[in-house]
């Protein structure tokens, strides 16, 4: 009988140190959209107010990932709260589209099984990230747009707000300014070419917070979680004064966001048609993977050189499967956060 309990307790040990051996250090790093972040434009009080915001969003998620949970819902939790703040680009922040609407677009991959989900042109669905989940979960598809992904939502029992939720005075204003310039410059006359010539040139920074968003504002979060596995999510409103129904690059998977357990997770932010002309997220993880190279090194290859090439603007977040946490942008600054595997907290806006 002793030897009995004996082999027992010896099989439990064993069992459980390899269980532990398993086990890896998390980690989880978050962005809240790249642009042109102006220190000297910048109140102290709204710096403390982003601060503050980064700070929540990132510790939720490095919470979901110290009790155990996966890297999946460490995104969703981190993703979440930003979408839920008037102060990003995504969710209750969103900015107006030409007609005066918000229509939201969410992606989240996992790299595990290379699963992933995404919505687009959403304009009642409270947490845009929480839908493009339950894609990627319950639906064979993995883009769904407008109506057809209202109705899914709906079937799933996602939370639906009245559209007047979306509504903040800050993008309002932001809308008319642009509307504005459209009717001086004499847009109505020449539509293209002027759509494309002021969408290929920066804008003066917002007065409100020194962060001209309308075409860098988004949100998102990149985790490993203790078992190795990656997940990247990526949500937002996308461009002010967009029109036609013009989807970004956060929806897109390869563009805005991407994750692989053997390269990396990446989320973007920034002029989604460059980002998605360029395949951003994965041609990041791609150089990692295929060149052996560091996933630091991969990102600027990509950051700055082929997108400053391109005269693309903008900026990615990403973690390796070591847990290594990294930020490009070539933008004049990036919202953004980190806790990496030692537990140290890192939170920044300028460059």
């Amino acid at each position: 009988m002793i030897m009995a309990k004996l082999c027992i307790v010896l099989i439990l040990i064993i069992v459980s140190t390899n269980v532990m051996a398993d086990k890896r250090s998390v980690a989880i790093v978050i962005h809240g959209g790249a642009g042109t972040i102006v220190k000297e434009k910048m109140t102290a009080s709204i710096e403390s107010e982003y601060r503050q915001a980064l700070t929540d969003a990132v510790k939720a998620g490095y919470k979901v990932l110290q009790t155990g949970g996966d890297s999946t819902q460490a995104v969703i939790a981190a993703i979440t709260l930003m979408e839920d703040s008037p102060l990003f680009n995504a969710g209750k922040g969103s900015v107006f589209t030409h007609d005066g609407k918000n229509e939201m677009d969410a992606s989240i991959m996992e790299g595990n099984h290379l699963e992933a989900g995404s919505v687009a042109g959403v304009s009642r669905i409270k947490n845009p990230i929480q839908l493009a989940y339950r894609i990627m979960q319950n639906s064979p598809h993995v883009i769904l747009a407008g109506k057809g992904a209202e109705r899914f939502a709906a079937q799933e029992n996602i939370e639906f707000v009245d559209p007047a939720y979306f509504y903040t005075e800050r993008r309002w204003q932001q809308l008319q300014k642009l509307l504005l310039e459209d009717a001086q410059s004499g847009k109505a006359g020449d539509q293209k070419s002027n759509y494309k010539n002021r969408h290929s040139t920066r804008l003066s920074e917002d007065a409100g917070d020194g962060f001209d968003d309308h075409k860098f504002g988004t949100v998102g979060a990149v985790a490993l979680d203790q078992y190795g596995h990656i997940a990247a999510g990526t949500s937002t409103g996308g461009m002010t004064n967009k029109r036609f129904g013009r989807v970004g690059d956060s929806p897109i998977i390869g563009a805005g966001t991407y994750a692989d357990d053997e390269s990396c997770g990446i989320s973007a932010t920034g002029h989604g048609e460059y980002f998605i002309r360029a395949v951003v997220a994965h041609d990041i993880c791609a150089r990692v993977r295929y060149k052996g190279i560091s996933l630091q090194r991969g990102a600027d290859e990509v950051i700055m050189d082929k997108l400053v090439k391109m005269r693309g603007e903008g900026g990615v977040i990403g973690i390796d499967p070591q847990g290594n946490v990294v930020f490009s942008f070539n933008t004049k600054g990036m919202y953004r956060a980190a806790i990496d595997v030692t537990g140290t907290l890192t939170v920044a806006i300028f460059k």
